[in-house]
């Protein structure tokens, strides 16, 4: 779980987790075009196609975008995964729309072509104003404050030991649309419905 954040720490290289098919094929084509160092991290899991109908500026060019926005004005909370994650990302959204919620999809393949965007666009697609942000990463947490800010909520993996099969390790370690749904209402003071989400365990 440690590889990611390692990797990303390599001055000069271009790290991409891609979230599906299109992600990956586009991360392939800056790749072989790009002028320098280009790590794809993939992953084993099976990942649906995500419809990116709604998408606002797609592609793994810019390091992030934002693949579903929010209905009916600003988001209350901002969901942001890499790889598999956003896959599950997009669930939770559904999920909280049932509870009223605001939530806008950030699918961030890559920290480095991310940062390097302009203060412009890079502001579009996680807003400061909105500080209620949760990260979903299957990895080492680390690094990822820069993006979930000092308000925000990350889900990921923080240490070894762990053995059983991969299901039941996603499920142990909270990537879960349960988990990622209780711990938005979390950030909104919706301690109740984020309780009932995890069956009265709190994220």
């Amino acid at each position: 779980m440690e590889q990611l954040a390692g990797l990303r720490a390599i001055p000069g290289l271009i790290v991409i987790r891609p979230a599906d098919p299109n992600e990956t094929a586009e991360a392939w084509a800056f790749a072989v075009s790009h002028n320098g160092p280009t790590l794809l991290a993939m992953t084993r899991q099976n990942v649906p196609h995500l419809d990116r109908g709604q998408a606002i500026q797609p592609g793994v060019v810019n390091g992030g975008y934002i693949l579903r926005d929010a209905e009916g004005g600003a988001p209350d909370v901002i969901l942001i995964g890499t790889g598999s994650e956003v896959g599950l990302c997009v669930k939770a959204q559904e999920k909280l729309k049932s509870y009223g919620v605001k939530t806008r999809v950030v699918s961030l393949p890559s920290w480095e072509l991310f940062a390097g965007q302009d203060a412009a666009y890079r502001e579009s697609v996680l807003p400061a104003a909105i500080r209620k942000r949760v990260a979903v990463e299957a990895g080492a947490t680390f690094g990822w404050q820069k993006w979930a800010g000092d308000e925000g909520v990350i889900i990921g993996i923080d240490r070894f030991g762990a053995s059983a099969p991969g299901a039941e390790l996603m499920q142990h370690f909270g990537f879960t649309v349960e988990h990622v749904t209780s711990a938005a209402l979390g950030l909104l003071g919706r301690k109740q419905e984020a309780e009932r989400e995890l069956g009265g365990e709190t994220p």
